[in-house]
């Protein structure tokens, strides 16, 4: 979500494309390796690595309990961690070494849309099995083909859909709304969603302010003084990380939360930082169905056991990407596992394995995830309002709601922002009832 399209599109160029689906020689049953190197990509410096480095946490401690249960067919597994911080061709240059030098069997990247962006390409040229286990565009499968990357998660268009239709719900007389996005790719194109989105949905809501503070900004008392002079019924912001974190302290401390409703689609992953400084009444968000406290599967064992674990290790509560990186673990284990069992027991090729993706469903911690055809992962997007319980010293989601991903996801074929312009109130209606917080 970080890095800007010129950025990834330029990189992305510059490796030149193989035929996605021209079986290589050697896509026939493979020796049975002495263990499965996953290359892992992820933000472990920087702003982003508020999210990135409970992703790389969350690998450490699933890779660990699946190499205690016998690994993949009894292959166990070895992670590489490359930092993606340091940007696009940084990366791109890494992910050569691990898969011609290093000898890696599967990559998953990134956190960064820029990087996804990029990667994907290359993947094809190295015919290197991708899993994109957390990057947001939602155009890495609307505007190619790949053979080599999946995505074991969903994409920008539900993900703010979602939050438009529970705005809808539970405020549906807002006629004025401001807008405050970090000023780059992510920022611009999940504003382009939701104005879309709304405008099919609620036509005549009247924008008052479209504010994009540059990405880094420490101090948003400009844009919080204008807000307040406005007095917008709503105020969106898909901001995230520790600038979401900065704006939330700053916005209560003017008392701004009690003169708008808030709309925080990524706010989540910032809970447990922002703690109570976060009131009740605001509209959160979680990437997918992420939350630990999950309404119909926080009693699961696999949940349960998962967020156990977790908490004693890191001493924190898992957020969405740990979430994130759990889907691509899991989702490769069950490819893989599907391949072998396709292949009468031998080892499978890439080819094998990424073929048997597509269409795949497999168990993760909330639930169960189906990648399409054309690669994409779908999952629910849970909604809610934060409410604060004796419990913990952070926010709660409360009446939350799962919304299917057929509700909120663009079909295969179809262009996310073409898609959205054609929803229509009755979305509003179709969703599940609200679940309530429970103790």
């Amino acid at each position: 979500m970080r890095l800007t399209r010129r950025a990834a599109l330029q990189a992305a160029a510059a490796a030149p494309l193989a035929s996605p689906f021209i079986l290589p020689r050697n896509a026939v049953a493979q020796q049975k390796p002495s263990e499965l190197r996953l290359g892992i990509s992820t933000f472990l410096s920087g702003p982003a690595s508020v999210f990135g480095v409970p992703g790389r946490n969350a690998a450490d401690l699933i890779i660990e309990q699946f190499n205690s249960s016998g690994g993949i067919g009894g292959v166990p597994l070895r992670s590489v961690v490359i930092d993606e911080a340091p940007g696009v061709d940084f990366l791109l240059g890494e992910c050569r070494r691990l898969a011609q030098n290093e000898g890696v069997d599967m990559m998953l990247a990134s956190i960064s849309s820029g990087s996804c962006l990029a990667v994907a390409p290359l993947a094809e040229q190295l015919r290197m099995p991708t899993i994109l286990w957390d990057c947001g565009t939602q155009r890495i499968f609307e505007e190619n083909s790949y053979r080599y990357s999946v995505r074991t998660q969903a994409n920008a268009v539900p993900e703010i859909v979602a939050p438009l239709l529970y705005l809808m719900r539970v405020k549906p007389d807002f006629r004025t709304l401001a807008v405050v996005n970090q000023d780059y790719a992510w920022g611009r194109d999940s504003w382009a969603i939701w104005k879309a989105a709304m405008d099919a949905i609620k036509p005549g809501v009247r924008v008052v302010a479209e504010l994009f503070p540059r990405f880094g900004a420490t101090d948003f008392s400009t844009e919080i003084t204008r807000l307040q002079a406005l007095r917008p019924d709503v105020i969106l912001s898909t901001s995230w990380g520790g600038e979401l974190d900065t704006f939330v302290r700053q916005a209560a401390e003017r008392r701004l939360f009690e003169r708008s409703t808030f709309v925080l689609p990524l706010a989540e992953s910032s809970l447990e930082r922002v703690g109570r400084t976060l009131p009740e009444g605001v509209i959160v968000g979680a990437r997918g169905d992420h939350w630990f406290l999950h309404p119909t599967a926080r009693d699961g064992e696999l949940l349960k056991n998962f967020t156990q674990s977790y908490r004693q290790r890191f001493n924190l509560y898992p957020i969405y990407p740990t979430f994130h990186m759990a889907q691509a673990l899991y989702g490769m284990k069950a490819g893989y596992e599907k391949a072998i069992a396709a292949n009468g027991g031998s080892w499978p090729s890439r080819e094998q394995v990424m073929d048997t993706m597509r269409g795949l469903e497999f168990q993760h911690l909330t639930g169960t995830m189906k990648i399409r055809d054309d690669g994409q992962g779908l999952e629910p997007m849970l909604m809610g309002v934060t409410r604060h319980v004796e419990a913990y010293n952070f926010p709660v989601l409360d009446q939350m709601i799962l919304y299917p991903p057929d509700l909120t996801m663009n079909p295969t074929g179809t262009k996310g922002l073409d898609w959205v312009r054609l929803l229509t109130p009755a979305a509003v209606q179709r969703a599940p009832a609200p679940i309530a917080y429970r103790a």
